[in-house]
Parts: structure tokens; sequence; C-alpha cells
């Protein structure tokens, strides 16, 4: 009987799907979890709330996961919003849709989906063995033949790898499955973090701004230093994935207006984290940089002619002072310092040529971008799994039968918003169920 089982490795989002839906089609399905409890990056998505989807119909689902996007099609089509919503409520999971479209259960606990989704496991007759982490999958003539772990190994007619990224090791996404995978011929495409904050080179300046937070701002990357950045180069309106209308030009990278906040090493906050890979990949190619429009609702001019109105009004005030109506207060000092005005001096002293540059500064105050933080520090790990080498009607590997893959193992991720959860229970309910039909 045991060469008849479907074998699921890792216990979140998509292999617990995966195994609750092999179960439910009848298989006899085995789950092998490495950490003591299933569900651990759950537990912590959405800040503990689990942001598990989107009200946005698929292609605009299918657009926030760029280019790799139209591999979902399938999986969509056959598990998609709706689908999760009422299995979920099945076991007692309401949910609720927030203004921006995000859905979360509506007892906004994470934990609720993990014990949903347990139950749906107990009721087909899931095996789960927990810290039970597997070393090796076994195939004979194109075939998957068994499981390995430290101690044990176990036949399997179907294996499905649900192993999750590298980010978030302490929940136990420590990126096995791409070593599974490409020790049977996969080829993995380089995993880096996506979703992650930025870090800058002006240690001193980053400092000076640790924790303001920014709203409403515009922030533009580049592809060069940022001394050689053309503010007026920079698009109007937001270009980046999942963003319809016209694409950046370069040496634009992308631009988005939104939130921010400083942090000891660099930026972060939801702009950037939506930022963060496109500026990653470019960091291949040579240096990047950013520019933070302060003020986007005014141009340049408009922004010109504010200052002069208050620098005429108010003659006898501190610059310091004036320039703290346009900006967090915390800001003032280390802002003039790079325009390179005194920050006591007195308004009616300031000069055309200071004025000019201190509105340039308020409309692109510019840093070089030294990195991110390492894929442990990232909400999800873009790369892995070739897509080329799956079948994305049954996600079965093309290189091995009896091979499935689902959630983020594979070369999919997306924005914030739900998405990747999404993507995660879709695929692993399209690989559990073509699992069962294969044995």
């Amino acid at each position: 009987m045991s060469k008849k089982r479907v074998v699921v490795i890792g216990g979140g989002a998509a292999g617990m799907v995966a195994a609750g839906r092999a179960a439910e089609l009848g298989a006899q399905v085995l789950l092998l979890e490495k950490m003591q409890q299933p569900g651990n990056k759950i537990l912590i998505s959405g800040n503990s709330r689990c942001n598990l989807s989107n009200a946005r119909g698929i292609e605009e689902f299918i657009s926030m996961f760029g280019e790799n996007g139209p591999f979902l099609y399938g999986a969509f089509h056959s598990f998609f919003r709706d689908d999760l919503l009422r299995l979920l409520d099945r076991y007692g999971v309401k949910t609720a849709q927030e203004a921006d479209g995000r859905i979360f259960p509506a007892s906004n606990s994470a934990a609720d989906v993990v014990q949903a989704l347990q139950r749906y496991m107990e009721e087909y007759g899931v095996e789960v063995i927990t810290g039970s982490g597997v070393t090796a999958i076994t195939a004979v003539n194109g075939c998957v033949e068994a499981v390995h772990t430290p101690d044990k190994f176990y036949p399997a007619a179907a294996v499905v790898l649900a192993t999750g990224g590298a980010s978030y090791p302490q929940t136990g996404s420590t990126g096995d499955g791409y070593s599974m995978a490409a020790k049977l011929g996969h080829n993995i495409v380089k995993i880096r973090p996506a979703l992650v904050p930025l870090t800058l080179r002006e240690k001193a300046a980053v400092k000076s701004l640790q924790g303001i937070s920014l709203k409403g701002v515009r922030l533009t990357s580049y592809s060069c230093a940022a001394k050689e950045i053309n503010a007026d180069a920079a698009p109007a309106g937001d270009t980046g994935r999942g963003i319809h209308g016209r694409a950046a030009r370069a040496p634009v990278i992308e631009s988005r207006c939104g939130d921010i906040i400083f942090t000891g090493s660099g930026i972060s906050g939801p702009t950037v984290l939506l930022m963060s890979l496109a500026v990653v990949d470019a960091m291949e190619h040579g240096p990047v940089s950013i520019s933070i429009d302060l003020l986007p609702g005014q141009d340049g001019k408009q922004l010109q002619a504010a200052l002069q109105e208050e620098f005429t009004h108010h003659g006898r005030r501190q610059i310091s002072n004036i320039v703290r109506q346009f900006i967090p207060e915390r800001m003032a000092g280390p802002l003039l310092e790079t325009a390179k005005i005194m920050p006591e001096k007195a308004a009616s002293q300031v000069s055309a040529a200071e004025r000019s540059a201190l509105a340039a500064r308020l409309k692109s105050l510019t840093f070089n971008v030294s990195g991110s933080l390492p894929l442990a520090g990232a909400m999800v790990t873009a790369g892995g799994v070739s897509l080329q080498e799956i079948d994305p009607r049954t996600m079965q590997s093309r290189l091995v039968k009896g091979l499935y893959f689902c959630g983020e193992v594979m070369d999919i991720d997306a924005d914030t918003g739900g998405y990747n959860l999404q993507a995660a229970f879709s695929t692993g309910r399209l690989a559990g169920e073509s699992a069962a039909a294969a044995v």
C-alpha cells in the first residue's frame, strides 16, 4: 500500500492544501514537516493576521507576478480566491475584505487558518509526521521512488515538494527544496530576497533620519549613482511590476508613490518592499540609487514660489523653522545640511541659489543603494525551480515523473497583498489533485 502513497514534503500553506486535496480524492497521504508543527510561516504572515488573498481578478493577480505570472493561469482557474474562502469557511474560518482589497480572517488570527487546514487534513486521514526533515528524494528510471529522512525512507508513488523558499528560516524555510530538486536534475533560478528593506551607503545621514516615517512621497530608483540622477527624468506616475501603463525609461528602474520609513541602515516600508526586487536585480548590473520626492503634489516652480512666499513674509525666522512646515521636524536639519544651508540662517538671508538648492532637495533627496537585507530578512524568496521544467497544467516535473512542485520553491513571487499566499494555496491544490490522480 505504501508504494501507492503520496508524500508531501513541507507543511506550509501549499503543502497542507496539497496533502488535504490528495487525501480528499482518496490517496494515501503522508506529510513530512521538519518543524515541530506545520504552518509556522502562515502564523507570522501579515503581522500574524494572515493576508490570505485579494479581491482583484485573475488578470490583475497574474500581473503582480511579473513575467512569470502566466504560469499560474492553470492553477488559478482550477482553484482561486472564492474556492479558497469556501474551503476555509467549511472549517469555521470567516473572512473579511479590507478597503484596499486584501482579505484576512475575520478574527485577524493566522492561527485560525492553520487550524482549519489541519482539520482539513485530519478529516481525510492525512498522516502528519513533524520534526522530520527530508534529506533526499530518489528516482529510478526517471520516476519518483522514495523520500529519505536522516533515519528512514518512505516509498512513494508521487512526491509533492512544498518546502517553501529561504526567507524566515526560523519557520523552517531554509531552502532545502532547491538542493533536492537540483539533485534530480532541475535548474534553480538564482534565489534572492524580495519584499525586503534596502540598505544605503550614506550611513551617517541615514542614522540621523532613523525612525522618520514619510507618507505619500514618491520613491524612484535609478540604475546609476546618486550624483548622476536627473530628477527631471522621474516619471509623473507609478511604474513597476503590477502597474499597468507606460514602462519606465532608463535609467529609471521603478517609481512608486506611497509610504517609507528610515531604518538604522537604510529604508523600508510598503513602497520600498514593492520596489526591492527590481532594485536587487538591477544591482547585478551596476550601481543603483534612489530619489525621494518629499512633496510630489507640487512641481519645482510651485515649490520655489511657496518657499519664496514664506521667506518674504517670515524673513526673521530661521530657515529650519520654515522648512519644518513642509517636512517632518526631524528631517529639517539633515535636509538643510545636504543643501549646504546653515539651519539657523534667517530666511531673509537665504540667497536665490540656496533657495533653489533647497527646493531641489525637497523634490529629490538622493541616496546610493548598497544592497538589501539578506534572505533571512526578506518576506519572500525570488527565484527557485525553473518554471520551464514544470507543467503548469498539473505542477508535475517535466524531468521526473511523479514529482510535483507547489508554492515558493518554484520561481514565482509577487508583491504584497495576499498574492503569494493565494499562489501557494492554488498551486498546492493543483499539485495535490494531480498527485492523487497519478496514484
